[in-house]
């Protein structure tokens, strides 16, 4: 299986000229009144982790029906929307200390709005999101959406969050090896960067980073280029994705999921 990757970008005018699929977030697409026509797939972020590493709620964030809108708006105008993810809530400590909720709560916030932005707009492509922090957390949330009467394993994609920090180690692999265990199987990583994808891009349908913006800014620019780095460079991003895809390994080495979690430490060795 080939991973579709998504490249994460936060210029939306990308939409116009790229070749590959694209990641752009509600939080740059919203401030245009012309919308860019879309030259190849690409996915909506509702922009989460930012409403809440920020703010805390997503009181300062578009209402359910108003993200609804939005993202009925980018379908049509834009074009080859792929899928859009709903207004979740991520699960990391330190989002959690922002937020005064319980993980328990989160997820359940996260279930909920699912569900009411499949109410309010059941033709828009939202997909399910999974949020937790440990392997249970996820197996836990994954029966929050069955007591719903969502079944995970018919969903088209599924998105995985809470994960980007820990995806090169034994942890993320054991959690994505438990919920292919469990049918659920087309998952979507959400900010996985080459380390993830060598290590887990074999078992997951998609995934998406902006990792090389961080890369970019930090290395001097590509010969030719004009810039003060490619931090904002189309060029670079399509040489850094091309990278990322030929560093993730052509086969599927089960022997990953062997072990049993918890017997895995940080380099993903049982």
């Amino acid at each position: 299986m080939t991973v579709e990757f998504f490249l994460g970008t936060h210029q939306p005018g990308w939409l116009r000229t790229s070749s590959v699929p694209l990641f752009v977030s509600d939080r740059r697409l919203r401030t245009y009144k012309t919308l860019p026509t879309a030259t190849a797939r690409w996915a909506l972020d509702s922009g989460g982790f930012t409403e809440l590493s920020t703010h805390g709620s997503w009181d300062h964030g578009p209402t359910p029906r108003e993200y609804a809108a939005r993202v009925r708006r980018y379908r049509d105008e834009i074009g080859q929307l792929a899928w859009a993810a709903p207004q979740d809530w991520m699960c990391e400590p330190w989002i959690l200390s922002k937020t005064g909720l319980s993980l328990r709560e989160h997820q359940v916030r996260t279930v909920d709005n699912y569900l009411l932005l499949r109410s309010i707009a059941p033709d828009l492509p939202f997909v399910p999101v999974l949020q937790g922090w440990r392997l249970e957390d996820y197996l836990a949330c994954a029966s929050l959406y069955t007591d719903a009467g969502v079944d995970l394993s018919a969903a088209p994609v599924v998105g995985l969050g809470s994960v980007c920090r820990r995806q090169a180690t034994g942890e993320a692999v054991a959690i994505i090896g438990a919920l292919r265990a469990a049918g659920i199987t087309r998952l979507h990583g959400f900010g996985f960067k080459v380390l993830g994808l060598r290590r887990c891009g074999h078992a997951l349908t998609s995934a998406d980073s902006m990792a090389w913006s961080i890369e970019a800014r930090r290395t001097a620019p590509l010969p030719g280029c004009r810039h003060k780095n490619c931090a904002n460079c189309h060029t670079y991003a399509q040489l850094w994705r091309h990278r990322v895809l030929a560093s993730i390994p052509p086969h599927e080495p089960l022997t990953l999921f062997d072990a049993p979690y918890g017997q895995w430490n940080d380099r993903g060795v049982a």
